[in-house]
């Protein structure tokens, strides 16, 4: 069974958007195929190859995600963050500004989906492998 801890020892190792597709792999390597993480208060449901579900705990406090998705804003700060100018939790703090509920990702396709507050897709994007 994967633990929280060998999870927070992979992100350990993220500093910027730059080190997410390593994060993916590290993440693979451990036998995780999906997981969503919530912008309110940064907790993530993992799933396994096993079919087992393993939660975090909120990683900050509680940030207000708006109503009303901004999918340029919020492409503009994806970018950013991925050139390595933000770290983590300015992300954040960038997702919930521009409506972001939550992303997903699935190891299977390679894919990170960013949902709004009422579910709907703002951007897919591919995962480097």
């Amino acid at each position: 069974m994967v633990t929280i801890q060998e999870i927070k020892n992979a992100h350990a190792k993220v500093r910027s958007g730059v080190d997410f597709p390593q994060y993916i792999r590290d993440l693979k390597g451990l036998g995780i195929v999906r997981y969503e993480t919530y912008v309110s208060d940064g907790h993530t449901e993992y799933w396994t190859e096993n079919g087992e579900t393993v939660i975090s705990e909120e990683k900050y406090d509680f940030l207000e995600v708006e109503k009303m998705s901004n999918v340029e804003g919020f492409r503009r700060g994806l970018r950013e963050h991925q050139e390595g100018k933000s770290d983590y939790m300015g992300f954040c703090r960038m997702c919930a500004e521009n409506g972001v509920k939550k992303w997903v990702v699935s190891m299977g396709e390679m894919t990170c989906v960013y949902f709004d507050v009422s579910g709907v897709m703002m951007v897919e994007e591919r995962i480097p492998e």
